[in-house]
């Protein structure tokens, strides 16, 4: 056994008599096993919230094979997710037709889970944007200054994605955007649609800030209609409420330097 030397000798045993038991000997050792099974629990939590972070809303079975774990192991992680306020179910989105039977539970990050990553400039970065909005008269000429902000931002952000986009092949470009968004933290991915593509970001640094300021979500999608060379399409977000912010990219491109004001940052109902 691991602490067999730590457990102290039998009285009778002992060449010199009894040998007191100090609180020292082999007490602690089962504490530190308790304490290092209940890291290695939180570790794997962690490494499941990770991985809802990284991929977007994901069933038990997506983050088994996932994680190399079993399904039973996850559900209980999942749960104990759930009951603190980090994760919650949802209905699994099916994309065609629908087989038969209950549609398994996807699990989404809460708002309080989002929290738990990087966004604790959330609070500054709001008061500066309403701070250029009051300084600009507020109003409509409020949110033009905060609109002008957000492309300003986006257009030295976009320096470097169009970088990643100019030494990409012209069908490999959304793959491109989506790993130099990855690079930035918001862990995105390019997947096939019918006709088109979506770009997925499974997270946003500036989620709770954008919900607030839609505007930093126009400007994105702006600056993706003109790195990619065509019309693009946000069909959810994340700041409205969405598992993933998805932006559709249609198969034929019709060349444009603007997005869709109707739909840039909004959830189209």
């Amino acid at each position: 056994m691991k602490y067999a030397r730590e457990v102290p000798q039998d009285p009778a045993a002992s060449p010199g008599g009894p040998v007191a038991a100090g609180p020292q000997q082999a007490a602690p050792a089962p504490a530190r096993a308790d304490e290092r099974g209940h890291d290695e629990q939180r570790g794997t939590r962690n490494r499941v919230a990770r991985s809802i972070l990284d991929h977007g809303p994901s069933t038990a079975a997506d983050l088994a094979v996932r994680l190399e774990l079993t399904q039973a192991a996850v559900r209980r992680h999942l749960d104990t997710l759930v009951a603190e306020g980090v994760v919650e179910p949802r209905e699994k989105r099916v994309y065609g037709a629908r087989g038969r039977g209950r549609p398994a539970k996807a699990f989404a990050l809460t708002d309080c889970g989002r929290d738990a990553f990087d966004q604790a400039y959330d609070k500054l970065a709001g008061d500066a944007l309403r701070w250029i909005a009051q300084a600009a008269g507020g109003g409509e000429m409020g949110e033009a200054a905060v609109a002008a902000f957000a492309r300003a931002r986006m257009a030295a952000q976009a320096e470097g994605y169009r970088k990643a986009l100019e030494a990409a092949a012209p069908e490999s470009r959304t793959e491109a955007l989506a790993r130099a968004l990855t690079a930035d933290g918001y862990a995105a991915t390019a997947r096939s649609a019918p006709v088109g593509e979506q770009l997925c970001q499974h997270h946003c640094p500036v989620a709770h800030v954008a919900e607030q300021f839609p505007q930093l979500c126009e400007a994105e999608t702006e600056v993706f209609s003109r790195l990619l060379g065509t019309h693009v399409q946000r069909l959810a977000t994340i700041a409205h409420g969405d598992g993933v912010c998805t932006t559709f990219i249609p198969k034929s491109k019709t060349k444009t330097t603007t997005a869709s004001a109707s739909t840039a940052g909004r959830n189209p109902a």
